[in-house]
């Protein structure tokens, strides 16, 4: 009899607990993010995701302008963290964002390469007879890749050097340009200098601010992301000492 009725208790307590609802998972979101975030942010997310054990974010890199037209045409992103703040700032604008771009950090712009030392001749190792090529994201649609053209015209070298320019879709293609040996040098973001494939690959020498206008970059949570409480979690948590320190670590002015 007394195995009887533990079994009937086993199963009763087994019954209750099937019965009981499941805690709802927090919603997914996903992030467009600007490639010379990809090593700072992948750390971010991971930092997040242990945080929010419930929350699951992702990020997918490229152009900041590109990721522009695509969410100006209505592609399925949460949070867009762009690697200036006119981008951000234009789908404020168009009614596509929950409010306005938030400042996250200042971009920094460096000179390096695979085979030469850039640290000793600073910019002119770009006037280097083994330089003939010379990678930089396309300006047309990345704010680096400005950057770094208002950076040669700051030192009057655009016109000797544009004959050599190799324009990657974004910064992170114009780094595996300069890191695969397929251009000489690159004006990299730094952050993607700091990442470990690049800084045991070569060497670089940070351009000086006073070379170019400050690259500002902010982030917006798009309006399909409205009520969802991870982006909001995310955007927050993006304030936090925790951030603020990987973005340091990075090379990100704050």
């Amino acid at each position: 009899m007394l195995r009887f009725l533990s079994a009937c208790l086993l199963l009763s307590s087994w019954l209750s607990a099937a019965a009981a609802p499941t805690p709802p998972a927090a919603p997914g979101v996903t992030i467009a993010a600007a490639a010379d975030l990809k090593y700072v942010l992948d750390s971010l997310v991971t930092i997040f995701n242990r945080q929010h054990p419930q929350a699951r974010v992702t990020a997918v890199y490229g152009s900041s302008g590109k990721f522009y037209e695509q969410l100006s045409h209505g592609a399925p992103f949460d949070i867009f963290f762009s690697a200036d703040s006119d981008y951000p700032r234009r789908l404020q604008q168009a009614g596509l964002t929950t409010g306005a771009p938030t400042p996250y950090a200042l971009g920094r712009l460096v000179l390096w390469s695979k085979k030469l030392n850039p640290s000793a001749k600073g910019i002119n190792t770009l006037l280097a007879p083994q330089v003939q090529h010379v990678a930089v994201a396309n300006p047309a649609h990345a704010p680096y890749g400005r950057l770094a053209e208002e950076v040669l015209r700051h030192y009057r070298l655009y016109d000797q050097v544009k004959p050599k320019l190799v324009l990657g879709e974004n910064i992170g293609q114009a780094a595996q340009y300069a890191a695969t040996g397929a251009a000489d040098a690159g004006l990299l973001a730094y952050a993607l200098a700091l990442s470990p494939e690049l800084r045991r690959a070569g060497r670089f020498y940070l351009i000086p601010v006073a070379a170019h206008s400050p690259l500002q970059q902010s982030f917006v949570v798009l309006k399909r992301a409205s009520g969802n409480a991870t982006a909001a979690a995310f955007a927050t948590f993006m304030a936090s000492p925790a951030a603020k320190q990987a973005l340091k670590k990075y090379g990100f002015g704050l």
